[in-house]
């Protein structure tokens, strides 16, 4: 067997069991941890490359105690709990009240941010740019506003931007300064960002992040495309059907992607995941990678749903 599959395989059961191991609360595994080590990679291709090519067995052994010595480290180092934030384990996922007379929000900075609602725009289109890493963005219902945003920060800059056209306004909320994205975190050392937005306008979302949460309940707005970017993240939206047509598109690496649509439209899946599961209640799988509910022809209300996705868990219920 070739030693490059052999590493290959030995890092891919280590990922695996720690998420395992994580995901039933066995131990607590921050990932932000072991990212420092990512050189040991590197001395292991060049070790590989020194003495495999006349498929040397010192070589292989060499390798292979490099690596299995490196992932027993960063198995202990993963549990001890970083001194700054955190990147992935955020506590076993639990979202931290920052109004909680026990947490100390002193070390948080409140900003908001509002843009006004004319006339004109309840017949333009608004597009709807997000951006931030290590930020918990929730959607608390409407507003008078176009669009308001209460933050919490702990890190970096917000800025919202406007550009409009006769038919189109395009919102850009996003954190800046990327050169401290080292620093950012979900949980209690990372950002709190609450949404609201007005009823009125057409919305088209586009939602980009590294590691970071997503809590929108978009049944009450006309929501024509949602499109979502990130990497180890978390996606809860629950759409409406108050237009004919709704395309929502999610590209993720490590996620937790749920998504809620009404029973009254039909709703179409395309999936071209790798190693992520699936779970689609109420569909009837069509063929390779694609699946409908049983109204999906005859309703005039429709939603189709991308899916593309390495190492995620993807959920699709109806309501």
């Amino acid at each position: 067997m070739k030693l490059d599959k052999v590493i290959w395989g030995v890092l891919l059961l280590f990922i695996g069991g720690v998420l395992l191991l994580d995901n039933f609360n066995v131990i607590n595994f921050y990932w932000r941890n072991v990212w420092d080590f990512w050189p040991v990679f590197l001395i292991i291709l060049g070790v590989n490359i020194l003495f495999n090519r006349n498929n040397s067995q010192t070589g292989n052994i060499i390798s292979l105690s490099i690596l299995i010595i490196t992932l027993s480290v960063l198995f202990v180092k993963g549990q001890q709990r970083p001194e700054r934030g955190f990147w992935w384990n955020d506590d076993n996922h639990v979202n931290i009240d920052m109004d909680d007379d026990n947490d100390d929000n002193s070390d948080y900075t409140k900003l908001n941010f509002s843009e006004p609602f004319t006339a004109e725009d309840t017949v333009k289109k608004t597009i709807l740019n997000i951006s931030g890493g290590g930020t918990s963005f929730n959607l608390k219902g409407e507003t008078d506003s176009l669009f308001s945003a209460d933050v919490k920060k702990r890190n970096g800059n917000f800025a919202l931007d406007k550009t409009t056209s006769d038919s189109v306004n395009t919102l850009t909320f996003k954190m800046q300064d990327k050169r401290n994205r080292r620093g950012w975190s979900i949980g209690n050392g990372g950002n709190n960002v609450d949404v609201r937005l007005n009823t009125k306008p057409i919305w088209e979302m586009h939602f980009g992040m590294g590691a970071g949460q997503i809590d929108f309940d978009l049944s009450n707005y006309k929501v024509r495309k949602f499109n979502f970017d990130g990497g180890a993240a978390e996606l809860d939206v629950k759409l409406g059907d108050l237009l004919p047509i709704t395309d929502v598109n999610v590209k993720t690496g490590v996620a937790d992607v749920k998504i809620k649509i009404p029973t009254g439209s039909g709703c179409r899946i395309k999936t071209k995941t790798g190693l992520s599961s699936k779970d689609f209640t109420g569909f009837t799988k069509v063929s390779d990678g694609i699946y409908e509910t049983p109204n999906y022809q005859s309703s005039t209300k429709k939603i189709f749903i991308n899916f593309d996705g390495g190492l995620s868990s993807f959920e699709v219920d109806r309501y």
